[in-house]
């Protein structure tokens, strides 16, 4: 792990300057350790790098959301919601770029395992795939002949299969959303035949999910439930393809964790928010356990693993992005 943290800050080194250019108004901490870094567990104190220190990449968003790192381009893309676009990020220059514009007001995206763009659309209510050519494919809108709510998050199995939320968030502050028609559910696109099954059935308002480091386990995060926001955690059985077991794995109490990404070690590093005392990340062990916090002046929608060695956390929180190197790596292709 130390030499995965050396070669990140060398890595890192044109970042340092992009963010403090792209951050007016925001100064990173001059003192190392970060005190926004902060170790509420001993298990956490590995993964803090001493010298690396929380950096703002981008701002002048409206509603950033649904990273996703591209390594062959050096680049995140990720969605700005409100702004109806999807946003890219170059690490080596800094420079802040459109992507897509109209995005269908895209929210959550992942990468499959051919290396395309998968991207939940609001507007659409749907699930599409972004082509090597630049086509967009659209994989699923309707299920049982019924049209989508507002496809959230998504994730992408080893097998090649789309797993993704479906809430009823409505798709934008400033469009109507026709009334839901199917309840909240997770659903699971199968990579041969193209065809749509309930993975996870009837929470209330499922939004981020994760696979554990084997994939033996799905987490989800039910943002609608009563009194607190849960996250979820179910076993993975028959080969892949279905979920048993569900349990509660972490009662959030008064915080509002949003998207989230998982560690090789089994972690979950989960953007998470709501006040000035808890706007952040908070990461909790795969024993439920917070074992530390990342302080943003921001809430945290969601995050990714990036950069050369995966260990660049990067953080889109409300109008910024933020980006800190850890001494971890996101399992799979996170």
């Amino acid at each position: 792990m130390a030499t995965i943290a050396r070669r990140g800050l060398l890595a890192g080194a044109a970042l340092l300057g992009a963010a403090r250019a792209a951050g007016a108004g925001w100064e990173p901490s001059q003192r190392v350790p970060d005190p926004a870094v902060e170790v509420l567990d001993p298990a956490f104190a590995k993964y803090r790098i001493p010298s690396a220190t929380v950096e703002r990449v981008a701002t002048g968003l409206r509603w950033a959301e649904g990273p996703v790192w591209f390594g062959d381009m050096g680049a995140l893309l990720f969605s700005d919601v409100v702004n109806d676009r999807i946003m890219r990020w170059d690490e080596a220059s800094g420079a802040l770029t459109m992507f897509r514009k109209p995005s269908a007001y895209a929210n959550g995206n992942t990468r499959d395992r051919q290396g395309r763009l998968v991207t939940c659309q609001h507007k659409s209510r749907s699930v599409t795939r972004t082509e090597h050519d630049g086509s967009i494919t659209t994989l699923l809108d309707r299920f049982d002949g019924k049209p989508l709510n507002s496809p959230n998050d998504v994730v992408c199995h080893s097998d090649g299969a789309i797993w993704f939320t479906d809430p009823a968030f409505g798709p934008n502050p400033h469009e109507s959303m026709a009334a839901p028609e199917l309840p909240g559910n997770v659903y699971r696109i199968d990579p041969a035949t193209g065809q749509a099954s309930v993975a996870v059935a009837g929470l209330a308002g499922p939004n981020g999910l994760a696979f554990s480091p084997d994939e033996s386990k799905l987490y989800v995060i039910e943002a609608r439930a009563k009194p607190n926001r849960l996250i979820r955690v179910y076993d993975v059985v028959e080969t892949g393809t279905r979920t048993a077991n569900g349990r509660v794995f972490y009662d959030a109490g008064t915080g509002t964790p949003d998207g989230f990404r998982i560690d090789v070690d089994g972690n979950l590093w989960c953007g998470w928010g709501m006040s000035e005392a808890e706007d952040g990340v908070l990461i909790l062990s795969s024993q439920a356990k917070p074992i530390g916090r990342i302080r943003l002046p921001e809430r945290c929608a969601n995050l990714c693993f990036g950069g050369l060695n995966r260990n660049l956390l990067l953080m889109t929180a409300s109008h910024s992005v933020y980006a800190l190197y850890v001494n971890t790596r996101g399992a799979g292709t996170c």
